[in-house]
């Protein structure tokens, strides 16, 4: 009988490095663009993954306008894409001017132009702009009681679309009448695209009892 010796470390190290590298956007953006639109081409996003899949767009296309917003110390060199760096977990000023600033420049544009989204886990933080009536310090506060009260993802995420004018699809909204493709690089179990940042291009259906019934049941 042969028998085997296995280094579990170094095995599980592999197969991390490798899961990590297959969902690299250098490696999987390209083979979902589409071809430049006859108007203008915008390209927005938010989340840890963004400026690498920017990166990863205008490798393809070449030099592009738009806007996307990462964590601070996750920029990369883009060609004209701007990168914003912002905080996250708990969303911060630096977020909110930029969110104000995506939506002004996907706003006006025409059905021949087209919108690609970056999204990626970490974007709900990232894309901050709170519903009117609601400041970045309600933001902030809601968010810090979530993380401490241990609700999963899912949960965080719906109390968050409903206190948002970007998240639950509204971003999707804003781009209209424009043509709009978002890809997703996802961090939550399930990959379901509404709860992936929040889903700011996906249509959300969740109540605002749903809401008060997670807030309750947490405590918050």
């Amino acid at each position: 009988m042969t028998r085997f010796t296995i280094d579990h470390r170094n095995f599980l190290e592999s197969l991390f490095n490798e899961a990590v590298a297959v969902a690299d956007p250098m490696r999987v953006v390209a083979a979902h663009l589409p071809a430049r639109p006859a108007g203008r081409l915008v390209i927005i996003g938010a989340g840890k993954a963004s400026a690498r899949m920017a990166e990863a767009v205008e490798a393809f296309y070449g030099p592009c306008d738009g806007l996307v917003i990462t964590r601070y110390g996750y920029a990369r060199p883009t060609q004209s894409i701007e990168i914003v760096e912002a905080s996250h977990p708990v969303p911060d000023a630096a977020g909110v001017a930029a969110t104000r600033r995506l939506i002004d420049l996907v706003t006006g544009l025409s059905p021949d132009d087209l919108v690609v989204a970056l999204i990626s886990g970490g974007g709900s933080a990232l894309m901050c702009l709170p519903s009117e009536g609601l400041t970045l310090d309600d933001k902030m506060s809601v968010n810090r009681a979530l993380l401490a009260s241990g609700a999963p993802i899912d949960e965080m995420n719906v109390v968050r679309k409903h206190l948002s004018q970007v998240k639950g699809g509204q971003l999707a909204a804003a781009c209209h009448p424009a043509q709009l493709l978002t890809l997703l690089i996802s961090d939550v179990p399930g990959d379901d695209p509404c709860h992936i940042a929040s889903g700011p291009t996906v249509g959300e259906d969740s109540t605002t009892k749903a809401v008060l019934n997670i807030l309750g049941a947490r405590g918050i």
